[in-house]
């Protein structure tokens, strides 16, 4: 059974009703050819590898493609959804918040299914998704299960049979919080910790492989298997990261996930490389690890001082951290990590989401010094310094979202967002309680966001072609909304080439996509880009596009510089590459809903740099920024009747963030 994909969404879902009371969907279905360079006809059943496509042979794929625009494959013609950061009952922490589902009820729900949440009744996704990461926590993996099943070996522990008669009377948020305390100070009791080389361990890691392969449909949806790194620096710096194997299960249980406890584990990245570097030789696969959100690693997520030894960065060090590291998870329900206020002053989006009190556990406060080593803006401009200094960037990553959510349930919609951990399930306490509390500092419940999802440019919908999407960088980050994105760097693009109904064709002919490197600047020439973005077809409209570029001046400064380069309304854009006007709001806060009489269904545009230097190293990403909408604290204001305080938001403006193009002189 052959399929035609021309848009990232499937047919079915095209023709559901969205928000959209203006009557432009002969508008809309004309302008879907904006997702793709060639249409691509693929079979359901189509299993094998296609390659992973270079950016330097896209280009020579895009010129050759036969007359039929459907046939060939040659280059990434759609965009699949998924998120790459899941928690089930297998995660100590999730389980003792109160999560009882476990691998399969993730599987099944992702895929699209309706299931019993662990607290608040049945869920359902309103489109499924196209892959999924279980990211388990590595440290103790299946231990939960074994605990509130009453295991003799845990409750035989003083302090496993207190965590367990402290569950079920319903105190598993205070156990969870003591759980994440005591292993942020190796402090967990001996007999209760799941070492990789136990029976326990390796039979929970089997059930995760087990399901992955159950659920894995090749073409349809991809289950990759995977686990959350969880390192925490003391006193609580977080410096997680996820891994994801290309691989199946003969070779994935070959190994067992690195973890950090002590001494078998270790907190220090340099013994995860080194691990998935072990894991590759053995094995002949082929693994990468993606950092956590850095908003609570106080300063250490992307530093230039080694976290462990406080020592500079080294040679080795820089080189490594690129080879393991190709993405970065920009946002996803612990806040929002593109920029910060402090970083960003003339950036009027940079506020979205912020998390800046603490660390994980907030037992360390915030101070301004820590924050340009945490966000992904200030990260890569710190990458292009290192780069200069050590011969490699460490920092040049593609950007990703994901949800972190510990409840086996991956919602990133607004009207839909089942929270963070099973204690903050939808009820009309979870926005007053407190997320985390410590002295001199408190998150709320309300703080969560309900973001991300990944979404990857690839040939097919595999582990294969998905995976190698992400090596090349070929991805992007949205806070929830699935809307498509495409950019492409190079030197010959025209305003015209921003009439045509095919984009990526001409995009992957003259240039590199997202991830992509332009180097050797033509004489007289500045760097041109092709932006184009559609709305989500069950969301909201696009109020603006914005390329950001971030470079290193001749005496090693850091710069950054926003640009409006396509704005919807007839609104106009000043010589200084801004538009000052709002594009309005149209939320209705009371009935938490909008309407879509403002923005665009789709904006396009070619861009060229005003400001281009060819003897400075810099990078360009581009934000797409969505009309106001409804924060999911207004839907639970509706739902349950709520009055919210007003330091509560209710209304935001979700977004996307591409991968960077960077230029190397």
């Amino acid at each position: 059974m052959t399929i035609l994909v021309a848009c990232a969404w499937r047919r079915s879902e095209l023709f559901q009703a969205p928000r959209d009371p203006d009557g432009i969907m002969t508008k809309f279905r004309l302008s879907l050819a904006i997702t793709v360079g060639t249409l691509l006809i693929s079979s359901w059943a189509s299993a094998q590898d296609t390659g992973s496509p270079r950016n330097e042979n896209l280009s020579a794929a895009a010129r050759k493609r036969p007359y039929s625009p459907n046939a060939g494959g040659a280059v990434p013609t759609r965009v699949f959804w998924g998120d790459t950061h899941l928690h089930t009952s297998f995660s100590v922490d999730a389980g003792a918040f109160g999560n009882r589902l476990g691998l399969e009820e993730a599987y099944r729900f992702a895929r699209g299914e309706e299931v019993q949440s662990s607290t608040a009744g049945p869920v359902k996704l309103a489109r499924p998704l196209d892959f999924l990461v279980i990211a388990d926590h590595s440290d103790n993996m299946g231990f939960f299960p074994d605990l509130i099943a009453g295991s003799p070996a845990l409750l035989s522990d003083p302090k496993g049979r207190e965590w367990h008669d402290r569950i079920k009377s319903g105190e598993g948020v205070a156990v969870a919080i003591e759980i994440i305390d005591l292993f942020s100070r190796a402090k967990i009791p001996e007999r209760l910790v799941y070492y990789p080389n136990t029976k326990m361990y390796r039979s929970a890691w089997d059930k995760t492989i087990d399901a992955a392969e159950k659920y894995n449909a090749p073409g349809r949806f991809t289950a990759f298997i995977g686990y959350e790194w969880t390192s925490q620096v003391p006193p609580g710096q977080n410096l997680h990261r996820v891994v994801i194997y290309r691989d199946g299960a003969a070779k994935a249980r070959q190994t067992v996930p690195a973890t950090t406890y002590p001494p078998q584990g270790s907190t220090d990245p340099e013994f995860l490389w080194k691990n998935l570097q072990e894991y590759e030789d053995k094995t002949g696969g082929d693994v990468l690890a993606i950092p956590h959100n850095g908003n609570l690693s106080n300063g250490l997520m992307f530093p230039v001082i080694n976290p462990v030894d406080g020592k500079p960065l080294t040679k080795q060090y820089v080189a490594t951290r690129a080879k393991w590291e190709p993405l970065v998870e920009a946002t996803q329900i612990k806040g929002d990590g593109e920029t910060h206020p402090f970083l960003s002053p003339n950036d009027e989006f940079a506020d979205f989401g912020t998390w800046d009190k603490g660390n994980l556990n907030l037992s360390e406060l915030k101070t301004k010094e820590m924050l340009q080593f945490e966000y992904v803006r200030s990260a890569l401009k710190t990458g292009l310094k290192l780069g200069q200094e050590l011969g490699t960037n460490p920092y040049k990553f593609g950007l990703i979202g994901s949800t972190d959510s510990h409840t086996s349930l991956s919602t990133a919609d607004d009207d839909n967002f089942f929270g963070k951990h099973s204690g903050a399930e939808p009820s009309p306490e979870r926005i007053k309680h407190p997320f985390m509390k410590a002295s001199g500092a408190e998150v709320y419940g309300w703080e969560s966001l309900a973001a991300g999802y990944a979404g990857v440019w690839a040939t097919e919908n595999t582990r294969e072609a998905l995976f190698d999407a992400m090596e090349r960088k070929e991805v992007y980050a949205t806070t929830g909304p699935r809307m498509t994105v495409r950019f492409f760097g190079g030197w010959d693009y025209q305003p015209a080439d921003a009439k045509t109904r095919q984009p990526a064709v001409i995009g992957y002919q003259k240039g590199v996509p997202m991830g992509g490197d332009l180097a050797a600047a033509p004489a007289g020439k500045s760097p041109t880009f092709l932006v184009a973005a559609l709305k989500d077809p069950l969301g909201a409209n696009l109020d603006r596009l914005q390329v950001i570029k971030g470079w290193v001046d001749k005496n090693g400064k850091s710069h950054e510089k926003l640009y409006d380069v396509a704005v919807s309304g007839g609104r106009k854009i000043g010589e200084d590459g801004r538009c000052k006007t709002s594009v309005g709001n149209t939320v209705d806060v009371k009935n938490a809903t909008w309407t879509n009489t403002i923005g665009e269904t789709e904006l396009i545009t070619v861009w060229k740099d005003p400001d281009f230097d060819p003897a400075v190293s810099a990078f360009y990403y581009v934000r797409v920024i969505e009309i106001p909408t409804p924060r999911w604290t207004a839907y639970d204001a509706k739902y349950y009747g709520l009055t919210l305080p007003p330091e509560v938001p209710v209304v935001h403006q979700e977004r996307a963030y591409t991968s960077p193009i960077w230029y190397t002189p």
